[in-house]
């Protein structure tokens, strides 16, 4: 299973992947209507040491490889108390595979005071909010079928616009598309908002940050305007800083009673609204509520695989390994999924057909 595992490789994992992915969309089995975007977390198949023990292991393997490969100094073993000083005696002296571990140990000895590596048994593995491994991340169609994933460091924030990007480009190719995405906070940003508009889908994505200033005040889309409590509307807009400032008339704020209590209390009152939140305001609260709701089966998915199929921790060392794992994951809930949507299909058609 190693050696078939390592001559198909990640990419060829994922071809079988796609390929079901493809049959579902032959077979009518694929929704279209919404997508779901999350990812969930694998803890790496280590044992986490502390800082210390981490740097001792890290000199034990240097030397380790350099007694392999017999080219050990006499002079190096003086330098052994401290891995800075380790560092700098082999560092550009030796092979290639002293350089890598000798770059590993650096990086825990050098300055940073955020340590990144989480072991030399697996150096891919990162440390992410409370977990050290990788994240599985997805998107699913509403019918319950994972239509693609990828598997990321787990220092790495899913919703960062080059992970969501990298997701839909995967979708694109496989000639996937959808009414609209509906995703968490997570991916909550004016370059997500964009890149999801960009292939004409609506965007179901709450905000990080609610935005009070705002709650006093209606925005129509239609107009363009934000109208205040007191009815008064805005009279234009001027753009700044990735968003618009808009305004009212002076004339009319300056005897409105509610004055004082208002966001816009000034000589000239203004209203700044960032694009993102703007992005936000045109998409239809009813229709975003209920895609929400939708999304959330995507924890239950995960869940699943978790339970039933092993995938909360790594069954294996290296991204691509692990990347292995979390397709082969997915091809059988795919298949599960797929055998009971079929079914479902027969026994629709059956209904339909005339008795007798």
């Amino acid at each position: 299973m190693v050696v078939f595992r390592k001559r198909l490789g990640e990419e060829r994992f994922e071809k079988i992947f796609d390929n079901f992915v493809r049959q579902c969309k032959e077979k009518g089995l694929l929704k279209e209507r919404l997508k779901a975007i999350d990812a969930t977390h694998i803890v790496a198949d280590v044992a986490i040491p502390n800082t210390v023990n981490l740097l001792r292991e890290g000199r034990k393997r240097v030397l380790g490889q350099l007694e392999k490969e017999k080219k050990i100094k006499e002079d190096l073993a003086e330098e052994l108390n401290l891995s800075k000083e380790l560092i700098e005696q082999v560092k550009g002296k030796y092979s290639f595979h002293v350089e890598k571990i000798t770059g590993l140990l650096e990086k825990i000895a050098g300055p940073e005071k955020k340590r990144k590596l989480v072991s030399f048994v697996d150096p891919e593995a990162r440390f992410g909010t409370r977990f050290a491994g990788y994240k599985a991340h997805i998107a699913k169609d509403e019918s319950e079928i994972i239509t693609s994933c990828e598997t990321l460091p787990g220092d790495q924030n899913e919703g960062e616009k080059s992970n969501l990007e990298s997701l839909l480009k995967k979708e694109d190719e496989k000639g996937l598309t959808a009414q609209a995405l509906a995703a968490d906070a997570l991916y909550d940003s004016l370059a997500n908002r964009l890149t999801i508009e960009k292939r004409e889908m609506k965007h179901y994505i709450p905000e990080k940050r609610k935005k009070k200033k705002l709650d006093s005040f209606i925005y129509t889309e239609k107009e363009d305007k934000f109208i205040c409590q007191k009815g008064y509307s805005s009279i234009g807009k001027t753009y700044h800083e990735d968003g618009y400032v808009y305004y009212f008339s002076s004339r009319f704020c300056k005897q409105c009673d509610e004055k004082k209590e208002c966001p816009c209390n000034k000589d000239r009152p203004t209203l700044y609204v960032s694009q993102s939140h703007l992005l936000y305001l045109k998409t239809d609260p009813e229709k975003r509520k209920k895609a929400l709701k939708k999304r959330r089966r995507i924890e239950a998915k995960f869940g699943e695989a978790k339970k039933n199929h092993a995938m909360a921790r790594a069954r294996y060392r290296g991204r691509w390994r692990v990347a292995i794992q979390v397709f082969m994951t997915f091809i059988v809930l795919n298949l599960k999924r797929m055998v009971k949507l079929l079914e479902i299909k027969q026994d629709t058609v059956s209904l339909a057909l005339p008795s007798g």
